[in-house]
């Protein structure tokens, strides 16, 4: 299935576009100007593989020590309830992921976070990720859908280099952030996990005309306890729910680029 045919349950789906409200009469950086159309054909794509982007996020913890003595961090049955809507959990997992309804919701949220990183652009850094987060029988579909996602022309269409560098002088900017996360389905063996995300893709710089822009979207994981912790069987994406863009003025090329630089993005999302 091609990158960019809109459909839902591929491994990896479209990131719909919210149109971003943009001061009037500003430069010509890319940041100013009238608001901006609909979603293009190319920035189509660029969304598309903008999830694919979003996977990853326990290899940072599959380090940090036995939780064997704490129970993983994971909310027990006695545990406090609490809504949707809100925050939960205990405490941060220490290795892997807890074998339970939290834990799960964890994994899919920061597997989202890695998916939508800028790493997935790197052919080594994408297939290291896969490796962790992917149950092993699905690794290789992975990998062969995503080679063919991550084209040289796909590169150039994000504003990068044909090999996928960043262009001198310039910041490239693949953020995904989990707003919830919802359990559809679970039980020990498997479950289903939603996760409302907004993202950010683009080129931060003062000639770019691929500014950075922010999208909602929706991604649903089907994963299984596989050796010992979460790992993905089947990823799909829908756009929204999106909010009413505010008022704020669009900040400029050489704002977005510091904003980048200067705050890291998170790695435990839940």
């Amino acid at each position: 299935m091609s990158p960019d045919n809109g459909q839902h349950d591929d491994v990896y789906g479209g990131t719909g576009q919210t149109r971003t409200r943009l001061p009037e009469g500003s430069g010509g950086d890319g940041y100013g100007g009238a608001r901006r159309p609909g979603r293009s054909p190319s920035r189509s794509l660029v969304t598309v593989v903008g999830v694919v982007v979003l996977l990853i996020a326990a290899i940072a913890f599959a380090n940090r020590g036995d939780d064997s003595a704490s129970g993983g961090g994971g909310q027990s049955g006695s545990g406090p309830k609490s809504s949707p809507t809100t925050p939960t959990g205990t405490k941060p997992v220490g290795s892997g992921f807890a074998h339970d309804e939290q834990g799960v919701q964890s994994a899919a949220a920061n597997y989202a976070v890695q998916l939508g990183s800028a790493d997935m652009f790197d052919k080594a850094k994408r297939d290291q990720i896969l490796q962790n987060i992917i149950v092993a029988s699905r690794v290789a579909t992975f990998e062969s859908e995503l080679d063919k996602a991550y084209t040289a022309d796909f590169n150039k269409n994000v504003g990068l280099n044909e090999n996928g560098s960043t262009p001198q002088g310039y910041t490239f900017v693949s953020r995904t952030t989990p707003i919830g996360t919802k359990s559809t389905t679970y039980d020990s063996k498997e479950s289903t996990v939603e996760v409302w995300c907004s993202g950010l893709l683009g080129l931060a710089g003062e000639q770019s005309t691929k500014p950075v822009t922010n999208s909602w979207f929706t991604i649903t994981m089907k994963l299984e306890w596989s050796g010992g912790d979460w790992k993905i069987v089947a990823h799909s994406q829908k756009d929204g729910p999106a909010p009413v863009p505010g008022d704020e003025r669009a900040s400029n090329s050489d704002e977005i680029a510091k904003a980048v630089e200067g705050y890291g993005g998170f790695t435990y999302a839940r």
